[in-house]
Parts: C-alpha cells; structure tokens; sequence
C-alpha cells in the first residue's frame, strides 16, 4: 500500500533573501511551486512538518498533496537546499503534476534475500552495493515508491544489472535508453577481502612444496 502525504502552505508575498530570512527565524520554509501550466507561486511551509517527512525515504519519490488556501496540488519535491551544518531546511521547490505528467525521477532500491543470497550464504562472498538508487522516467500515476531487487539466487561472483531490474508496468529505466554501454552493475557479490591473496599464498607454498620433493629426489 502507497504511503500518503499531505502538507499544509500558505502564500507569501514577500520576497527576496531578506524576507527569506525572516521567515527562517520563524521556523517557516521559503518554498516555490511552479510548472502545470499555471504561473510560479511563492509558499511557505512549517519548518517542523516538512523536516519531519523528510525522514520518510518515500517523501522524495512521491507524487505529494500540498494543501494551499484550501486547494490541494499534486506535486513532487523537486530541489532542497539544506544548511551546510545545521539541520535547517532553506528552501524548498515542487514541481505541479498530473496523472498525465510524465516523470523523471530517482526512485530508491531496496535489496532483499541479501543473507540467505547463494553468494553470501553458501559461497560466504561479501555484497557490493554499487548503486542505492536509479533514475526511472514514467507517468506521475505509475511512480513507483522503490524498486525491489531479489538477490536469493545471486552467485560468488555475480551481479545485478539495470537491465535485469524487475520493473512495474510504465516504468523505464533512464539510463537503458542511452544503449547497451549504460547496462551498470548495481549490485555484486565478491570474495571477501584478502581471499585471493591467501589462496594465492597457498598455491604458492605448495608450489615450494613440490620444487623441495623434486630436489630431494
């Protein structure tokens, strides 16, 4: 089931960094909403309510309903700008959508079956995240909140494509559209450090080995 969220803003008149400022001090976000055909409208939103979906990992790949002078838009988060240091929100802009919208947009990977993988489990390889995210370009209705990545039969040695991503219906990959060369590993499955080195040594020993019989023969 989708997670839903709501955020409530109102209109600002006041512009320029000026204004920006003090609104800060008042724990309030400066905000824009633009695009859909209508003209840039300035918001601002509580510092608090937005600070606390953006804890929500699904806030930044969902289509959002913002609740402006009782009208709601649909809308995705498009930009933030955060406090170098802080944990203060400077500034944020939405993007106005529809189900007619088309997207492109990072959507996050959630790998699943990463202990019982046969690499891991049975082969005790160690797994690669190579990529957290994908760019995924599709309907506003069709957005999807992640995309799962099955790694139970993901072998010693082996990895996970974008091409190989099971995808929901109207979603495509960015990236596969620019041809073959961009088909990325985004997940593996390799020897733990120090492996071949080892079994390097070993062959090397029983190489010695065998040269010091040879001798004594």
């Amino acid at each position: 089931m989708k997670e839903s969220f709501e955020l409530s803003a109102e209109v600002r008149t006041d512009m320029g960094k000026g204004a920006s400022r003090r609104l800060r001090r008042t724990e309030t976000v400066p905000a824009i909403i633009y695009g859909g055909g209508s003209d840039p409208q300035m918001i601002s939103l509580a510092h608090k309510e937005i600070k606390r979906h953006l804890e929500n990992e699904a806030f930044y790949s969902h289509v959002l309903t913002l609740n402006l002078a009782g009208k709601p838009e649909k809308v995705i988060l498009r930009d933030l700008q955060r406090h170098p240091y802080k944990p203060v929100i400077l500034h944020a802009d939405f993007l106005r959508v529809d189900n007619k919208t088309r997207l492109t947009m990072n959507v996050p990977l959630h790998f699943i079956n990463e202990e019982v993988s046969v690499g891991v489990k049975q082969q005790g390889g160690l797994i690669a995240h190579l990529a957290s995210d994908v760019e995924v370009s599709c309907l506003a209705s069709d957005l999807p909140e992640f995309i799962e990545v099955d790694l139970i039969d993901l072998e010693l040695g082996g990895s996970i494509h974008l091409s190989q991503l099971k995808l929901p219906k109207g979603v495509d990959v960015v990236a596969l559209s620019h041809g073959p060369d961009h088909d990325l590993a985004i997940v593996s499955i390799n020897k733990p450090r120090g492996a071949s080195e080892e079994s390097s040594e070993a062959e090397g020993e029983g190489a010695e080995a065998a040269a010091g019989e040879e001798s004594k023969d």
